[in-house]
């Protein structure tokens, strides 16, 4: 009966969803103020209504409901709590309802807190969102229902993908949805703007919190999965460039573009075109991604196996949107003329080049993710792009990004000159030469990689926090730093966030420079040594866990005679699924993590072990902490809140020239 009524809740919400996509459209073109009002009951009602269908989803999984065919294909009895729950969106189906919850939720967050909108863009916000919902629900609804009865339920299920049963990959989806999904108010705030032939400094201060919320959400659910790729699949790599990573990735970096472009549309009232193509662009490469993981057609270890009909789908939904919206980009292409004017040096061209650099960026790695298919549909040939291209075409924007970003942080608006801004950064950029000379001479025949990463994070880091002491003038220290303090949350916001960008930069670079690895064959009791640590395999035996049977290896680890730490890397075999993985026993560490995993027992006797030396492995994921914190730091300053606009922004202090 639950399933039935989570069913029936999710139809209901596909009809209102209908009567919001048009309703107040035609109200906001007639003037008719109580059609226009239908929007916002209506979209609280699908959010209701849609929680209802999950959270009855859910329910039938927790309590193994073995009638319904998804709770039969992804859980089973004796799955722990924690992944009976996740097994809700481990799955094509269950994934799909938890992105239309998201996707209505964000529409009843504008309909709540965007009461100090006009009216008519509000309505048509709403609008332009319903109709996306409607899309996703239709999709849901007829080609993929979660709610699916079988006729003969068994004793029993077939569990969940044994690599998704983690703790890393019951938070990461969910993150990473709230980041796709949450373009989509850019999204819709771009196309209602368009309808209403009005772009202007309101519009861009309106916009930037919904996509500085999804580019926070994003950067979390990324850094979740590339952790989650660290230590769970065994590999020991952070990043393969995987076409389901490079999903995620693409729209990642538009809405980076978005966020520091909108800035331009609030502040000079330019670069409106642009603006607008990004937020179209940015939702529908989030869709091109959905497509990337539910048609089937470009495999990878996190896609869900679904039919290329679904596929179809999926990109009848892209073509309608993304027609639509570049139709009317080009329709009212006179109401997004720019009235601010720059000169060439000034804040207004480093945030284009910013804006050129990401956009072309991802636009590479989309060559390099979609050819494969490309050559084997039209050529014939099947080819492989893997991280070698994406490395050596890829890396060389991100470090003219790096170069460019604290100079352009300091930049002032209209006109600026760029050498008064490279004298303002002097010490910073000897201090960064330095640390990266330092790091050359210390290292014993590494590579040069690491220097030039230190070189590069360093003039990232010590740029960001330059930026601050520059925004508070000039004077003694003391009353400087009183002025620091007193500066907008949305100045410590992005000086946050470009910090942990450097501190990103730094940790990869040192990762692929330092790194260490070992692979050999030891037998229990058997001791070596690698990266300054004495290693021995003093035991393997049988452990069996709720729901596997693992192999299990004991590594006592000793420096200098002195113990370290004892690590246990597993081999587990999931009995329902018939799928055996890998775990891999990590001792984290400030500088480094010292890295294990166990493979196969070996003819002659002994077992396989793969031992690597990680150094700074944590602060790449502690960069992208960083970011994600600067993002809710500028989120939290009042003048990015949508009510922002109707209160008198508080003075700021004036940026030194």
């Amino acid at each position: 009966m639950i399933v039935e009524l989570g069913h029936y809740a999710l139809i209901l919400a596909f009809a209102i969803s209908l009567i919001q996509s048009v309703v107040p459209l035609v109200g906001a073109h007639k003037g008719w103020g109580d059609w226009m009002a239908v929007a916002n009951p209506m979209a609280s009602a699908q959010f209701a209504l849609v929680a209802l269908s999950f959270a009855a989803l859910t329910w039938a999984f927790v309590t193994s409901d073995f009638s319904v065919a998804l709770v039969v294909d992804n859980s089973h009895t004796a799955k722990p709590l924690i992944y009976k729950i996740s097994g809700v969106w481990g799955n094509h189906e269950g994934s799909l309802l938890l992105w239309v919850l998201i996707l209505v939720l964000f529409g009843a967050c504008a309909a709540w807190f965007g009461g100090n909108l006009p009216a008519t863009l509000q309505a048509r916000v709403l609008a332009v969102q319903s109709s996306i919902g409607a899309a996703f629900m239709a999709f849901t609804i007829f080609t993929s229902n979660p709610f699916t009865r079988v006729a003969g339920p068994p004793f029993d299920g077939r569990d969940l993908n044994p690599l998704l049963q983690d703790p890393g990959l019951a938070f990461h989806p969910p993150f990473l949805y709230l980041g796709y999904v949450g373009l989509s108010m850019a999204f819709s705030f771009a196309v209602a703007a368009l309808i209403e032939g009005r772009v202007d400094a309101a519009w861009g201060r309106w916009v930037r919190p919904w996509t500085l919320a999804a580019w926070i959400f994003l950067t979390i659910g990324i850094a979740l999965g590339s952790w989650w790729a660290y230590y769970e699949l065994g590999w020991g790599g952070f990043w393969f460039w995987d076409p389901v990573e490079n999903a995620s990735f693409m729209p990642w970096l538009f809405a980076t573009a978005l966020l520091h472009s909108a800035i331009v549309v609030e502040k000079r009232e330019t670069l409106k075109a642009w603006t607008i193509l990004l937020a179209i662009l940015g939702f529908g490469f989030s869709l091109l991604g959905t497509f990337i993981v539910r048609s089937g057609l470009l495999t990878s270890v996190h896609a869900f196996a679904s039919d290329p009909d679904r596929g179809v789908f999926i990109l009848m939904i892209f073509a309608g949107f993304m027609g639509v919206a570049l139709t009317l980009f080009a329709l009212r292409g006179a109401v997004l003329e720019s009235k601010g004017v720059f000169a060439t040096v000034s804040r207004e061209s480093a945030l284009v080049l910013n804006n050129v650099l990401l956009a072309v960026s991802s636009f590479v790695v989309f060559v390099g993710t979609m050819w494969p298919l490309v050559a084997e549909m039209f050529f014939g040939r099947v080819l492989s792009v893997g991280p070698p291209f994406f490395n050596a075409a890829f890396t060389p924007f991100m470090v003219a990004l790096a170069v460019a970003l604290p100079l352009g942080a300091i930049l002032p608006w209209k006109r600026g000159n760029l050498r008064k801004a490279a004298h303002s950064l002097r010490g910073v950029a000897v201090l960064a030469v330095v640390l990266g000379a330092l790091v050359w001479t210390l290292q014993t025949g590494g590579s040069i990689l690491a220097p030039i990463g230190v070189v590069l994070g360093g003039w990232v880091v010590l740029g960001a926090l330059a930026d601050l002491w520059l925004r508070a003038g000039r004077g003694d220290i003391a009353p400087k730093l009183r002025r620091m303090a007193r500066l907008p949350r949305a100045d410590w916001g992005k000086a946050t966030a470009h910090a942990g960008l450097g501190v990103t930069i730094f940790a990869i670079a040192a990762l692929l420079g330092w790194e260490t690895e070992d692979i050999r064959v030891a037998r229990i009791g058997q001791s070596f040594e690698h990266g300054g640590y004495t290693l021995t395999l003093t035991d393997v035996h049988r452990v069996e866990g709720p729901n596997y049977s693992s192999t299990m290896g004991i590594v006592d680890v000793t420096r200098d005679g002195a113990p370290v730490t004892q690590l246990t890397p597993e081999k587990r075999v999931y009995p329902a699924a018939g799928m055996p993985t890998t775990e891999a026993a990590i001792d984290y560490g400030l500088f480094r993590d010292l890295y294990l995993a166990l493979g196969d027992a070996q003819d002659g006797g002994g077992w396989a072990l793969r031992t690597y030396v990680k150094p700074f492995a944590s602060w790449l994921w502690g960069g992208c902490i960083l970011m994600a914190l600067g993002g809710l730091i500028s989120l939290s300053d009042r003048r990015f809140r949508v009510a922002a606009g109707a209160r008198a922004a508080a003075p700021e202090p004036t940026p030194a020239e």
